[in-house]
């Protein structure tokens, strides 16, 4: 099959930008949004409206999704008007939201079945890579599989991993999410000892650089944290999903991660307190004196508040049966904080 028409669902922060970037490559270009704002940058630049899932995929060679949570891919492809009957046959289902393994799996053999085509593709890359169209693709089937689709992939990425198996590329995105999450936790614990120490913490962040004390994290997220830009290139409540779901498939594996147990409870206690649509870089702020935190919006109150409550305290409507963090709910609430609050 020859892709021409292509659907996208979910124009967020990432989503957008990698869409653009397939309008540029000279696709016919249908999308979908739960705000329709959101959509307005590539509906002025000529994609096409749809007012579903369903209806943006009807006519598409190949749909992409790119929402925020397990439960938003299961409703956009298993329900009852979901893509997996909506779709056209012959038609491939790429998911780009970092999601279940186990969910992968299921979506795949159930296009199977209805003679589709259904791969998982996370991105990592950040929002800059989705800005410059060099995001990394780490994909749940092997290279000739996704040959098909290829150019269309090329269209946003500069790099591709085949893992071979559907739930392949979700299982490696939870791992490269591991990583991050205590690289991060790395870079905020240094920058904490270096400020109460009284020296240059900028300088401090270039003497991680130039050895091997640095990372990614370090590299591109710590200056936003020493400047107090805590704009999201990628949601703190997305981070701790994605953490959630590496210690979801731990406990299947019945294998400890002490560094994704101390990560959760940090980015799970920055959402209960206001910063679930910050960027992950806000993680810094949980060492900081309470009136720099209220300055940046966050609120230390709530954090009892939640305790006497029921819901996951990230300030986002997950729906009414939905566990926070893919299923993992709060079950690593009783760890032992740090940060000296």
């Amino acid at each position: 099959m020859q892709i021409r028409k292509i659907a996208f669902i979910g124009t967020g922060i990432m989503g957008a930008r990698i869409a653009g970037h397939i309008l540029d490559a000279g696709y016919d270009l249908t999308v979908y949004n739960r705000t329709k704002e959101k959509a307005e940058d590539l509906l002025a630049r000529g994609a096409h409206w749809a007012d579903s899932p369903a209806q943006a995929a009807a006519d598409a060679d190949l749909v992409f999704t790119m929402v925020g949570y397990p439960t938003d891919v299961e409703d956009v492809y298993l329900s009852t008007d979901g893509l997996i009957r909506a779709a056209k046959k012959g038609a491939w289902l790429v998911d780009l939201t970092t999601s279940s393994p186990q969910l992968a799996r299921d979506i795949h053999d159930a296009a199977e079945v209805e003679d589709k085509h259904a791969f998982d593709c996370p991105v990592t890359g950040g929002e800059q890579g989705a800005v410059d169209g060099t995001l990394t693709l780490i994909i749940g089937a092997t290279e000739e599989q996704v040959a098909p689709v290829l150019p269309v992939l090329e269209s946003f990425s500069a790099r591709r991993f085949y893992f071979d198996q559907p739930g392949g590329g979700q299982t490696a995105k939870l791992c490269n999410q591991v990583s991050l999450a205590s690289c991060m936790m790395g870079y905020a614990d240094a920058l904490a000892l270096a400020q109460q120490s009284g020296i240059d913490a900028a300088r401090v962040l270039e003497v991680m650089a130039s050895g091997t004390g640095g990372s990614g994290a370090s590299k591109t997220l710590a200056p936003k944290s020493l400047e107090g830009d805590f704009k999201p290139g990628f949601l703190a409540e997305h981070l701790r999903k994605d953490i959630g779901l590496a210690l979801q498939r731990s406990e299947e594996l019945d294998i400890t991660l002490p560094g994704a147990e101390t990560a959760f409870t940090l980015f799970d206690m920055l959402c209960q307190i206001g910063g679930s649509r910050m960027g992950t870089q806000a993680l810094t702020l949980l060492y900081q004196e309470e009136e720099t935190c209220r300055a940046a919006g966050l609120d230390w109150s709530l954090l009892e508040q939640e305790d006497e409550g029921d819901g996951c305290g990230c300030g986002h409507d997950h729906g009414g049966d939905h566990e926070c963090c893919g299923g993992h709910g709060h079950e690593h609430g009783d760890h032992e904080c740090h940060c000296h609050h």
